[in-house]
């Protein structure tokens, strides 16, 4: 089955999100790709609403990390419709001497080129 026009042009903004977010540049890829009124989940927590807010709270989250390890996609992107899925293995430390590694699938919903709804699967 080949991708559609809208399609193929998902899988570039993807493929350029997770590009930025593999170089640690997880503000800059929100601020170029989220919708205004998009909404954040974390596996099954009430959703985080608006761009704004959502980068007033990964800025908290970023201000506790002292080490970042990586963000790496392990399989996809995959796209179908206004919809794009990968896989990804995030690790990083925090001041508290945590260790993060998150295992995640990431499902995007698109519309006019941005972000509307982004749900990430954690294992």
């Amino acid at each position: 089955m080949e991708a559609t026009i809208q399609e193929q042009e998902l899988l570039t903004k993807v493929n350029e999100v997770t590009a930025l977010l593999g170089q640690g540049k997880f503000i800059e890829a929100m601020n170029g790709y989220l919708a205004d009124d998009v909404q954040l989940f974390e596996g099954n927590n009430p959703a985080k609403v608006g761009k704004a807010f959502c980068i007033d709270e990964e800025e908290k989250l970023l201000a506790t990390v002292t080490a970042f390890h990586g963000y790496n996609v392990t399989s996809g992107p995959a796209v179908q419709g206004d919809t794009t899925f990968y896989e990804a293995v995030m690790e990083f430390d925090t001041n508290d001497g945590t260790k993060h590694r998150f295992e995640q699938v990431v499902r995007s919903q698109w519309k006019d080129g941005k972000i509307i709804n982004e749900r990430y699967y954690h294992a």
